[in-house]
């Protein structure tokens, strides 16, 4: 009883803090737009570091190379939480892909405008065209990006099939893909699930969640680059989706022969496209991280 009582407290205290935060953020995206691309970077980053804080989330990185070194580059990762966004920001910032439908949202919409949200209408195959065209811009001026090529959450336990389309800006910008795994856990390195956005569960209910836990820790794993020139994107999907598993000591299934059910993973692609595009990179506000979708 006593614990749970703390453990309340805790997150009523923690839940002000935030809120105050939040206001502060709102008051930096006034003039955030207007702003050099690295004091950009900086607030991003410091934000985010502040972010985590409030929540009590401890972050680390370890690896083949060090996330906050990498200058261009598109990061792959597996997705858990929308705190995933502000993990890796507050190591490394950068820019993030929305659904549309987010710009019209209250404050919210509004927040992610101002933070040069690419947004994208995934009710229109043409739309895709229009973001791979911005994204391989924004990589070419010598930025990083980074995706959740799963397309949904998991609780950590496994690493779901990457949707190879979304590496395509990588491959015409001809800039490397840096796997990456993302592994929440406490202080004696158990995995710690309070993190995960998963299931029916709602915003409110994941963000009470991790406000009460009591010891989260999230350690960013690194791999080595994976050069894009003259590669196959699904051949980069499943060595992309294979380094992220080993950083993260998950054993995956056989891989199947590679003249195996070529067309099935041509229509696969072609079917996920824009499912994959709508949840990606911005999961904290693109509320779509539920297994069904």
């Amino acid at each position: 009883m006593i614990s749970n009582s703390l453990s309340r407290y805790l997150a009523c205290f923690r839940a002000v803090r935030l809120v105050l935060h939040l206001i502060y953020g709102a008051a930096l995206a006034t003039v955030y737009p207007y702003l050099s691309r690295g004091l950009q970077k900086r607030i991003m980053r410091q934000w985010s570091i502040d972010l985590l804080n409030v929540l009590n989330v401890r972050v680390s990185v370890a690896g083949d190379i060090p996330l906050q070194t990498i200058k261009q580059g598109l990061i792959v990762a597996n997705h858990i939480s929308w705190l995933d966004v502000y993990v890796m920001s507050s190591v490394l910032p950068m820019r993030f892909v929305a659904k549309a439908e987010v710009r019209n949202w209250p404050f919210i919409g509004w927040l992610c405008s101002r933070a040069q949200t690419i947004f994208i209408e995934r009710n229109k195959r043409s739309d895709t065209v229009r973001t791979n065209k911005l994204m391989v811009e924004h990589l070419l001026e010598g930025n990083a990006m980074a995706i959740f090529p799963e397309g949904t959450t998991s609780n950590g336990t496994q690493v779901k099939h990457f949707h190879a389309s979304l590496l395509q800006p990588a491959i015409d910008a001809q800039i490397p893909i840096y796997p990456v795994g993302i592994h929440y856990h406490d202080k004696h390195n158990k995995p710690n699930f309070d993190a995960a956005y998963i299931d029916d569960m709602s915003f409110m209910e994941s963000l009470w969640k991790i406000l009460s836990s009591r010891d989260l820790h999230v350690r960013i794993t690194t791999t080595q680059e994976l050069a894009t020139q003259a590669e196959n994107r699904r051949l980069l999907a499943l060595e992309a989706h294979r380094r992220v598993a080993q950083a993260l000591s998950i054993e995956l299934p056989p891989v199947i022969d590679e003249n195996e059910s070529t067309e099935q993973h041509r229509n696969e692609e072609d079917s996920d496209f824009h499912s994959a595009y709508s949840m990606l990179l911005y999961p904290a506000i693109n509320h779509g991280p539920h297994e069904s979708q």
